[in-house]
């Protein structure tokens, strides 16, 4: 497999609405009232649509960035920020970007799974001009182009502004790729995005049933695509994915590995589905890369995203099935 994924053919924008400076600790234990002494701690960018700018470039897919910072947390995410994404447009505001922790409990013994702990931080209010320039500037950008609108967005922004945007991406002709959940998630699906990308959990609250096996998945996802949406693929963690389109159901199995931070597996994944629409990639090979790219993330320590060799070894091992569903 080649370093760069292809000559784009479309143009690709990534909303940042509610970006992070990601805080991972490595701990032996955790114990109530007791304090833990770290083995390690780094920092890194954050936030669902910055993870997902990075991946792009890792993948050698130019994306321009559209992204709110505040304060001193936000300088610091600019300054982490300077090697990691090529073009990045910040609409700075008042208040502090938000911080994010992540614990990850790490047993003694060798064998033993670590425990992963999240902590989600509130990032800071958009003043409505502001939000507003942003969002039109994000726009304007590529249309007829892929827009990827993901993450969490801030308690003052009402949860239809997903749904918004991705009505405004289809009137310009262009393609919207939704990652988000809840709420926001359900209203965005109204609005016929081209791609969504759920995990399980987000499938089944989205759709108020619990889904046992893969074919209750599979099935599911057939309906969404039916009533409008091009691509649905669904992230099963350690079990693999699958993606639905029009000419059929494909499922991978993720290959085995040790989990060290889960942080970031999805995003690398919408990443890699974008940059296969933006290179015209088949279905299948677009879910195998994007499980490639998922799982060469949660062998990386922290909130740090693949290497471009752990990929290319997991694409290599990674066989597409069809489920003719």
């Amino acid at each position: 497999m080649k370093d760069r994924v292809c000559d784009v053919k479309s143009s690709i924008s990534v909303l940042s609405l509610n970006p992070a400076v990601d805080m991972t600790y490595e701990i032996p234990f955790l114990l109530k009232n007791q304090k833990a002494h770290a083995i390690s701690m780094r920092y890194d960018p954050g936030g669902n649509g910055i993870n997902v700018g990075r991946a792009l470039k890792k993948l050698q897919i130019l994306a321009h960035n559209y992204c709110v910072i505040a304060g001193e947390m936000g300088q610091l995410l600019q300054h982490l920020l300077a090697e990691e994404l090529d073009v990045v447009d910040y609409e700075i505001v008042d208040g502090e970007t938000r911080v994010n922790n992540t614990i990850i409990e790490v047993p003694s013994e060798s064998k033993a799974v670590n425990t992963q702990y999240e902590v989600s931080g509130i990032g800071p209010d958009i003043p409505e001009k502001q939000l507003n320039q942003l969002l039109d500037r994000f726009l304007n950008f590529s249309p007829g182009g892929l827009a990827v609108i993901t993450g969490s967005l801030q308690q003052s922004i009402p949860t239809s502004l997903y749904a918004e945007l991705i009505d405004r991406v289809n009137v310009k002709g262009g393609r919207a790729i939704v990652d988000t959940h809840g709420e926001t998630l359900k209203l965005a699906v109204k609005a016929r995005p081209y791609l969504i990308k759920p995990n399980l959990h987000e499938l089944e609250v989205l759709l108020n049933k619990s889904l046992p096996n893969l074919e209750f998945v599979a099935y599911e996802a057939r309906l969404l695509q039916r009533s409008g949406i091009e691509w649905v693929c669904v992230s099963l963690g350690e079990t693999g994915a699958l993606l639905t389109n029009s000419e059929n159901s494909y499922y991978v199995q993720s290959p085995e590995v040790d989990v060290v931070c889960s942080v970031g597996a999805g995003d690398s994944m919408v990443a890699a589905l974008v940059a296969s629409l933006a290179c015209e990639h088949s279905a299948d090979e677009a879910l195998r890369l994007s499980v490639a790219c998922a799982t060469a993330t949660v062998i990386q320590p922290g909130t740090a995203l693949f290497s471009s060799a752990d990929m290319k070894t997991f694409y290599e091992k990674i066989l597409v099935r069809k489920l003719d569903i």
